[in-house]
């Protein structure tokens, strides 16, 4: 008896996924913010839907209640956030994410690290990009620069999405 592989499994996974975006800056605009529209602009570009997007301070409060939201909208199955992944002191993404997170997908970091090691060096450890599931729904957290979206779009999320919600229908 054989097991179905990943490609099997991709090949049923939805084509489109409602996706909420929150951007995390003290500094942009909704003009200003390259990385939350290349995120939106990379999703519609390969069918996906935008149900919501936000920029917001990077203040735990406001980002956990965006997140709330969002976990509340039958139309998010997904949840892409951009910025305060560092380790400044304003940096709170990642301390607001994580304490909500049900499971933690850890490899989505690991992998994320390790490749953005492969383009810029030592600083990827300074990322604090993470993943995991809450309430249903599959979040990522990214770093905030063009070039950590565009990575993190186009080598682990855009290629994974939908398989992502497809398991957690299971």
């Amino acid at each position: 008896m054989s097991t179905p592989s990943h490609k099997e499994h991709k090949h049923h996974a939805p084509r489109s996924v409602g996706c909420l975006i929150i951007t995390c800056s003290d500094t942009r605009t909704p003009d200003t913010d390259t990385s939350g529209q290349l995120i939106q602009n990379l999703l519609t570009e390969k069918g996906h839907k935008i149900a919501a997007y936000h920029l917001v301070k990077d203040e735990p409060a406001e980002i956990k209640a965006r997140i709330t939201e969002g976990i509340a909208d039958e139309s998010v199955q997904a949840i892409i956030i951009n910025g305060g992944t560092g380790i400044s002191r304003r940096d709170s993404t990642f301390e607001a994410v994580d304490a909500m997170l049900e499971k933690r997908l850890d490899g989505f970091g690991e992998v994320f690290r390790f490749l953005t090691y492969q383009e810029i060096g030592s600083p990827a450890i300074m990322s604090r990009a993470t993943a995991g599931i809450i309430k249903g729904r599959v979040l990522f957290s990214t770093p905030g620069s063009e070039n950590a979206v565009r990575l993190a779009m186009e080598k682990l999320i855009l290629p994974e999405l939908g398989h992502l919600v497809k398991e957690l229908t299971k």
